[in-house]
């Protein structure tokens, strides 16, 4: 734990000034300048000595702007994270907890039965392709409300005020699954019923957090420039805010990721004791997450919301698109067009921050084949590995390898991959991960297909899986065709590894290239990609069935490869545009 400590919090920063509201760090900006960058009186009475990488403790915030030849030889440091930002990510933490811990189930509480012939647990019994569509609804739900919370964040109650409010919808709605999935709830048929109920509320309340939660643990983060320190071992290096954010964001994805272990528990559970007891278990862990919330409020930076930024920003666009030109909102214009509206509710500097903001979501447009694939880890591969000898296993719980590479490859990567690469002088810059993401995502589906096909070629039951007259058992139960679960880890492997690259990395983009007053907003429309990706495979559903998955795949594998080609091509030149 220590260890993971000291990783996460990195070189070297203020734990927090007492007054956290006036810190103000002060220089010059522009590259080349070496005027001296100072903290405020706040913050230098705060700001303890902290650890480098190697545990050596290092000076204060205080420090010298980079020169231009400072830039070019020094080496460049995460800045240490702040203990308000843990906090943030321990409420995300236990609300992915929730959301995974009672998603893990779904698949198996949708598509099986209640006392299932196949001997695996259920509730509904709609078969692998209704429990598919409604898991993927569920995704959709999820990521689209989130712009909703955004909404109300940046124009009314701001961020902190609007996770409160929807966290108290989310524990209502996991109150409710819990209930009706109940056995006397199940027998009397209300599990339907109570599912998609829950799932509505649920969604809703997670809408209001993931857009708010993701941009407030950066905010968090209070250094905003690049300073030059010394460490205690004579070693002058330069703390760069960029890293700082990265890192921030790559602890925050793993702590959603130590969350999402939560399946572990849950799938066992459904399997040994039944569905109630671990959407009980999901309920208790995310009231722990919402007193976490309560308690930290007086820590935590918060940012007044910005009044109807959003109505603004789309009359902004609406003229843009009108004009065929951003400009055309501009008070130049305006004022020099006869018939245009003189008084505007903005400025020139908003409607740049319209189109930064604009810019940002271009980079998004093809997230949605990003998200379709990696959505087959909760749903079609799930069926799959139900079709394969368990050995004991729930065949819900092999999408945990997921999460856990992601747990393991995050701290490598950034501890020696990344500034491997910048030692070597690579430019592993965002598009250059997020298009490596894409890589990895078709690597997942295709060596899904090789198992898909491994499947198919072994008995009993060959291109029909537990549905053959050849591997049926008294009492109605089918043997599995004879591929060895073990066999899936592969694929759940490459998802992770492109989740660090494509996922972290595009969180990190949504929040450094958003202008302040559309942070959250952003974020959303970076989540906005997710819920179309789960509609897209809401829409390829009818294809998940035997014998056609193995097409299936070979689909995907094909249109990840293609979106990441044109992903590449198109934003390349974004690179030029990043110092890392």
């Amino acid at each position: 734990m220590d260890l993971f400590r000291r990783w996460a919090a990195g070189s070297s920063s203020a734990q927090g000034p007492t007054d956290r509201g006036t810190y103000e760090l002060v220089g010059q900006p522009v590259i080349g300048s070496s005027r001296r960058i100072v903290a405020s009186d706040a913050l230098k009475d705060t700001v303890p000595e902290s650890e480098d990488f190697d545990g050596n403790a290092v000076g204060n915030a205080v420090g010298d702007g980079p020169t231009k030849e400072e830039l070019r030889t020094l080496r460049k440091v995460a800045d240490r994270l702040p203990w308000a930002a843990f906090l943030v990510a321990i409420v995300e933490l236990c609300e992915r907890f929730t959301y995974y811990g009672i998603s893990g189930p779904f698949q198996n509480y949708i598509s099986n039965s209640y006392h299932d012939p196949s001997g695996l647990p259920g509730a509904i019994g709609l078969d692998q392709k209704g429990a598919t569509a409604l898991t993927n609804f569920f995704q959709f739900w999820c990521y689209v409300t989130p712009i909703l919370g955004a909404v109300i964040a940046d124009s009314f109650l701001g961020k902190y005020r609007t996770i409160y409010y929807f966290s108290i919808i989310y524990a209502a709605g996991v109150l409710i699954l819990f209930l009706t999935s109940l056995p006397i709830a199940i027998e009397n048929g209300y599990a339907l019923g109570g599912l998609v109920v829950a799932m509505i509320v649920i969604g809703l309340g997670t809408g209001g957090i993931k857009s708010n939660v993701s941009p407030m643990i950066a905010e968090q983060c209070i250094t905003t420039q690049q300073f030059v320190r010394t460490t205690s071992r004579g070693e002058r290096v330069i703390v760069d805010p960029a890293l700082t954010i990265q890192r921030i964001y790559m602890v925050f994805y793993m702590c959603i990721n130590i969350g999402s272990l939560s399946s572990i528990l849950t799938t066992n559970m459904e399997l040994h004791i039944g569905f109630w007891s671990a959407y009980l278990l999901c309920f208790f862990t995310f009231l722990a997450g919402f007193a976490t919330l309560i308690m930290g409020k007086e820590k935590y930076i918060m940012h007044p919301p910005e009044g109807s930024v959003i109505p603004r920003a789309l009359r902004v666009c609406w003229i843009g698109l009108k004009n065929r030109s951003l400009n055309a909102a501009k008070d130049q214009y305006l004022r020099t067009t006869p018939g245009s509206q003189v008084s505007t509710p903005w400025d020139d500097v908003f409607v740049e921050e319209v189109r930064r903001a604009l810019s940002a979501c271009k980079v998004f447009l093809f997230f949605p084949v990003y998200w379709l694939v990696q959505g087959q880890m909760v749903n079609n591969l799930v069926s799959q590995a139900g079709q394969m000898q368990l050995h004991g296993i729930p065949n819900d719980v092999m999408s945990n390898i997921d999460p856990l590479t992601i747990i393991i490859f995050i701290p490598l990567c950034d501890r020696f991959l990344y500034p491997a690469l910048r030692k070597a002088g690579i430019a592993f810059k965002p598009i250059t991960r997020m298009f490596a993401g894409f890589v990895f995502a078709a690597a997942a589906m295709a060596y899904a297909a090789f198992v898909q096909r491994a499947i198919y070629n072994a008995g009993p039951c060959y291109t029909a899986p537990l549905a053959c007259d050849a591997g049926k058992l008294p009492g109605g139960r089918y043997l599995p065709n004879e591929v060895h679960v073990a066999a899936q880890v592969p694929a759940f492997l490459f998802i992770g590894l492109s989740e660090i690259f494509a996922a972290v990395t595009g969180l990190e983009y949504a929040f450094t290239q958003a202008p302040a007053s559309m942070k959250s907003f952003i974020m959303s429309m970076f989540l906005l990609t997710t819920a179309i990706g789960a509609l897209m495979g809401g829409i390829i559903s009818p294809l998940a069935v035997d014998p056609t998955l193995l097409w299936m795949y070979i689909g995907l594998v094909v249109v990840a490869l293609v979106g990441g080609v044109f992903f590449w091509r198109t934003f390349k030149h974004l690179n030029d545009f990043e110092d890392l």
